[in-house]
Formats: C-alpha cells, structure tokens, sequence
C-alpha cells in the first residue's frame, strides 16, 4: 500500500536529551494511523518534525513520495493537545482568520465554516467570544478550522480530551467520514479504546525508539497468550478434572447454575481436544478466545521494555 508519510531513520536530541533514536514509521494513504507511548516517549518530537517545527539531526521524511517541504504545509492539517485560541476574539472572526492563513479565500472560508457549523449546531456560536465557550465547545472550533482546507493529512493529538461521550462520538464519526472521503489521520492519543476502534496501524514509541508497529489486528492476533473463557453448567471439580494436563485454570466464577471459567492451554493442547475433554464432564453454553486488548499490549510493551532496559539486564 502507498505512504503517503514516509519517515526513515530519525534522530532528534535535545542538548544531552535523545527524542528518537533511528525512528521510522511508514503511514499508508486513506489509513487512521495511531502513534502511541508513555509521556516523554518521543511522539511529540516525531509530529513536530511532522510539521516542520523542526528539523531532524539526521533521517529523511517524504510527503507523498516528495521530499518534506514547506509548500507540504497547506496539505497538513495539525490539532495540537494544547489548544491555540485567542479568547477575546469572535468566534466567527477567528475562524475566518485561522482559514485564510491555511490558504482559503474569504467567500471560500465563509461557505466552508457555514457547512461545518451547521454541521455541529454552532451557528449561534459565530458572535461569541471564545471565553465565553466551554473547553469542549472551544474543542469543536479548534477541530474545525483543523480540517476546514480539506488536507491530505490529519495529524490530531489526544483529540477526544475534554469531551463528553455524546460530542466525543461526533468526532469519531467525522474522523471516520473524513478518512472515507479520501484524508489519512495520524492520531496520538492514550486512550487505547478510541486505538482499538479507530485504527487501521499503530506504532508504538518508548524511550525515544520504536517498539512496535503494524497492522492492528494483527498485532493483537500475534500477542495472543492461548487463554480461553468457557461458560458451562457442571461441577467446578467435574471441569478441572476433564482439562487434566491439557490446560490450567486462571480464575473461576459462578452465578447460580451457571459457571465461568479462563483456562490457558498448555503445551499443544488445540481448543478442539480442550473441548473434547471436557464435553464429557460438564455442558459447555460459550466459549471464546481472549485476545489481548491495545489497552494489555501497551502496558506490557512499556513494562518488559523498562525491564530489559534496567542498568541491571545491561551488559558491559
């Protein structure tokens, strides 16, 4: 699949501070990308560099196989954790200006902004001044002008932070419906639920290197850890004694007649021969693999890395 951001071998350091150390990802056109990590990692050095805040001590970015340029500016689109609002100007009379500075004629801003704030039901917004809008309501503004000039990338930093349910799911229907007219979204957040539903590929940035990186699913397929969860009715002794050798059990619950169970297979046990043994001493109602969350995977990523990365597992 063609990248429409190519970013191969970037270091960046900061006096005696090393922000990324040989980082290169590769973000597929028309894809919502996650780039994920702890505080500190190196993800905002990478969208700075993105941007062209700065510059990289060594690597090279393409944009849409050219060279990272500043005419590549006016096709990126940048929403920043930290808001930038003036807050004793109109609402209207700043968007207006946000959109012209991103390329927009006059009449074309203002036909643009009268869509989008119908859109949101935030017309009666337009003669306000920022100060007097909610966090949330300065958010929807902010998210707008972001993405007004129609950019080929989206580059949107926590986007979900301070927003209600109901106003966080507009957002995410419109990232959805921004990447299916044609954007691709390069998206830093924590939130590893918004990861699970959103993204098409994630990488995963520790300790200014890149740890992990690929499709979702399938980094959630090759982090599975063979454990299953069995709902069945029967004794728990009856359940234990059939699984025998071919699998341990995790934890138990009971409600009423009704049991649940997660095992780990072991050795070359296969589901199947799990299942056959143990039809024999209770009835089976579900069964379902647990495959690790985003959410798992992160933390246990971070963690081995921090363990492996100790002064005492480092050889001379």
């Amino acid at each position: 699949m063609q990248s429409i951001l190519s970013a191969q071998h970037i270091v960046k350091k900061y006096a005696n501070h090393t922000a990324l150390n040989d980082v290169s990802i590769e973000i597929p056109t028309q894809s919502i990308f996650g780039l994920l990590g702890p505080n500190g990692a190196g993800k905002t050095s990478l969208i700075r560099i993105i941007n062209q805040i700065t510059g990289p001590d060594q690597g090279t970015v393409l944009f849409d196989g050219q060279q990272l340029s500043p005419k590549h500016i006016e096709q990126i689109g940048y929403l920043p954790e930290e808001r930038g609002l003036y807050k004793k100007m109109k609402v209207g009379e700043q968007a207006l200006y946000l959109a012209q500075l991103k390329g927009l004629s006059g009449a074309d801003a203002r036909k643009k902004l009268k869509h989008w704030f119908e859109k949101f039901e935030m017309m009666t917004w337009w003669d306000k001044k920022v100060e007097e809008l909610s966090k949330g309501m300065q958010q929807k503004v902010q998210f707008i002008v972001t993405v007004l000039h129609e950019p080929k990338l989206l580059i949107l930093d926590e986007p979900f932070s301070g927003f209600d349910p109901i106003n966080a799911n507009l957002i995410k229907n419109e990232i959805l419906n921004l990447k299916n007219q044609g954007a691709t979204i390069l998206f830093s957040t924590h939130n590893m639920g918004s990861v699970e539903e959103l993204c098409d590929n994630i990488a995963l940035i520790n300790r200014s290197q890149k740890i992990l990186d690929g499709p979702v699913k399938e980094i959630r397929k090759q982090n599975k850890t063979n454990i299953f969860e069995l709902t069945f009715k029967g004794t728990l002794v009856g359940f234990t004694n059939a699984m025998w050798a071919g699998a341990k059990l995790i934890d138990h619950s009971a409600d009423e007649d009704m049991n649940t169970a997660r095992v780990k297979l072991i050795g070359k046990t296969s589901p199947n021969e799990l299942l056959q043994s143990i039809l024999q001493a209770v009835e089976i109602h579900s069964f379902k693999e647990i495959i690790p969350s985003m959410n798992d995977i992160f933390i246990s990523k971070v963690q081995n890395e921090a363990i492996t990365s100790s002064p005492a597992n480092l050889t001379e």
